[in-house]
């Protein structure tokens, strides 16, 4: 009991930490704030000198590849898809993320900068992942030789890109793995009120303004939250990729990932889900040993799928 004790005193300091941190990309101000998370970004993304760092674009897209310096399998690759609730993040500020899987699966990543909202509301993120992903085929690439990864809005991305191939009846990638993803933009989950304290990232403030600037429609219609491509839970997965996904016992959106395991067990789709206890939103982005190892093993899946 004492060292249970311990442990939990030492995941709360650690959280305040956490939130102390993040406290300081939070802005009134969107501008301020996407700047602050750049800015963060660098600090935490440092390139690695075990990876390659390439910058070019698909028309005004911008991209990177990470690609390990050690020998290794090209034919397969990473779809990267990063998060920041529709109208923050980039390519960089998930940098730390994408390194960490290009080095442990080991396999090249792709990440992009899509467009972000209010200046650019749904489906404009979607249609440029779709268009990223046309990219690739372009390329050359097979569609099972990609996995397509995303963090909170980029699992979003991730699977509704997923969905939107299926429709089109395209093939589908090889698997999706997805950290924290943000699957239910109606916001009714208990665990958006249960974990409200606990959660040292997210808030139901923050939540709803950046769904109400990515489908502003929502504001007259709540139906619209409803929408696959918007909210991926209320997608048809039959016949689709295995899905891996982590996500923190404490963060408000731990009911996205659990309600989307359910779906798609029924469903019958190949799904993973590991909780992780006293954990918060993506916190395989921080430099701990828990986070690596979850990496390790989502990077393990990635081989394996």
């Amino acid at each position: 009991m004492e060292n249970q004790d311990k442990r939990k005193k030492k995941n709360q300091n650690l959280m305040k930490i956490v939130k102390a941190l993040h406290n300081l990309t939070v802005h009134e101000d969107l501008q301020k704030q996407r700047c602050s998370q750049e800015n963060i970004g660098k600090l935490l993304g440092t390139k690695s000198s075990k990876a390659t760092y390439t910058e070019f674009a698909v028309d005004t897209i911008s991209c990177e590849w990470v690609r390990p310096v050690k020998p290794h399998k090209t034919s397969d690759m990473i779809l990267y898809c990063h998060g920041g609730g529709f109208y923050t993040g980039s390519l960089k500020y998930a940098r730390i993320v994408t390194t960490k899987l290009a080095l442990s699966a080991p396999m090249d990543v792709l990440s992009f900068n899509y467009r972000l909202a209010p200046e650019h509301p749904a489906p404009a993120a979607l249609e440029d992942t779709l268009k990223v992903w046309n990219h690739l085929m372009h390329l050359g690439y097979n569609a099972k030789n990609i996995t397509v990864c995303g963090d909170s809005a980029g699992g979003n991305l991730a699977l509704a890109l997923g969905l939107k191939l299926k429709e089109e009846e395209q093939p589908l990638p090889r698997s999706f793995v997805l950290f924290s993803p943000w699957t239910d933009l109606t916001l009714t989950s208990s665990s958006k009120t249960q974990n409200a304290k606990p959660d040292p990232i997210l808030t139901m403030k923050y939540l709803m303004s950046a769904r109400e600037a990515y489908e502003p429609n929502g504001i007259f219609e709540e139906t619209v939250y409803k929408n696959p491509y918007v909210s991926p839970l209320f997608g048809d997965y039959k016949a689709f990729s295995p899905v891996y996904i982590q996500v923190g016992s404490n963060e408000i959106l731990l009911d996205d990932s659990t309600n989307l395991y359910e779906k798609l067990s029924k469903q019958h789709v190949p799904v993973k889900i590991d909780i992780y206890e006293g954990m918060w939103h993506v916190f395989q982005m921080c430099n701990m040993k828990i986070a690596n190892e979850a990496i390790c093993k989502a990077a393990q899946f990635i081989v394996d799928a």
